[in-house]
């Protein structure tokens, strides 16, 4: 164990100074504040408070964000070692290749939790300033800083995967790009497409749930925007939670599996790929 914390704590400070990364960072946190200070409680018959508004505005801003920094840092983690030459010095190491990929993915991990934590904890900061929290928002916003968490480990862990897949840090790279394109974007586009082809047919009705709690953006939006009446009128989900209400515990479910899986995959593969 404390091999692959050695190599965590070294993917750590080299994360740290990674600028794209850094970069992602400051642009969370300071669209955070933007939602922080701009977002009002709603009046009508929406009973919430500023942080939950806020809450509900930053679940979908994680969306986007959270797996784009987590690719971002991920995307290189061994082909980037490989093309350096620096992979053969560290397998000339005691470290079972397993270690090193955990390591590498704890490392990873620790980052995207600190480019959440300060970027969302920024945005509760401003709201707790205004002395305007009600009960039980605190456990809304510790729910979602929880799991976008989780959801950029199961990122972290398919960027590691397109680096170990491939042969060169451009392709990696754009590998990198498709998935987050994919998964964040033109999966919900199709299926829009596919519920407006299908028009409340079998799709919709037994098909349609699945696919949404399948990918792990999907179940994360859905774990954070339904399940309570006010915060699925706020982020207007209110339709969609009638149509598809999986068990939170499943929607998390989704996601642990989506870390799990490509972190299996990438240990196997890296035990057979040459240095």
């Amino acid at each position: 164990m404390s091999a692959v914390l050695t190599v965590a704590a070294s993917e750590l400070r080299i994360g740290l100074r990674n600028r794209w990364v850094l970069m992602a960072t400051l642009l969370l946190a300071g669209l955070s504040l933007a939602l922080a200070f701009l977002g009002t409680a709603p009046g009508g018959t929406i009973d919430a408070g500023r942080l939950t508004v806020t809450t509900v505005g930053l679940a979908s801003l994680a969306t986007y964000l959270v797996p784009l920094i987590a690719l971002l840092l991920a995307y290189d983690a061994i082909v980037g070692e490989l093309d350096r030459g620096t992979m053969l010095l560290l397998l000339s190491y005691p470290l079972a290749r397993h270690e090193i990929v955990l390591g590498k993915f704890l490392g990873h991990v620790v980052v995207v939790a600190i480019a959440v934590v300060l970027g969302f904890g920024a945005a509760a900061l401003a709201v707790a300033a205004t002395g305007d929290i009600r009960a039980g928002e605190l456990w809304l916003f510790a729910r979602l800083v929880g799991s976008s968490i989780l959801l950029g480990a199961a990122f972290v862990g398919l960027g590691h995967l397109a680096s170990c897949l491939v042969r060169d840090r451009n392709t990696a790279a754009g590998l990198a790009i498709g998935i987050w394109l994919v998964l964040v974007l033109l999966f919900d586009m199709g299926l829009l497409g596919a519920l407006v082809a299908d028009e409340a047919g079998s799709f919709s009705k037994h098909v349609f749930p699945w696919l949404l709690i399948a990918n792990p953006a999907d179940a994360y939006r859905l774990f954070n925007l339904s399940g309570l009446p006010s915060i699925e009128q706020l982020s207007g989900m209110a339709g969609l939670a009638k149509a598809a209400r999986p068990a939170p515990a499943l929607l998390l479910a989704s996601i642990v599996a989506w870390i799990l899986l490509p972190l299996a995959l990438t240990t196997a593969r890296f035990r057979r790929r040459e240095p």
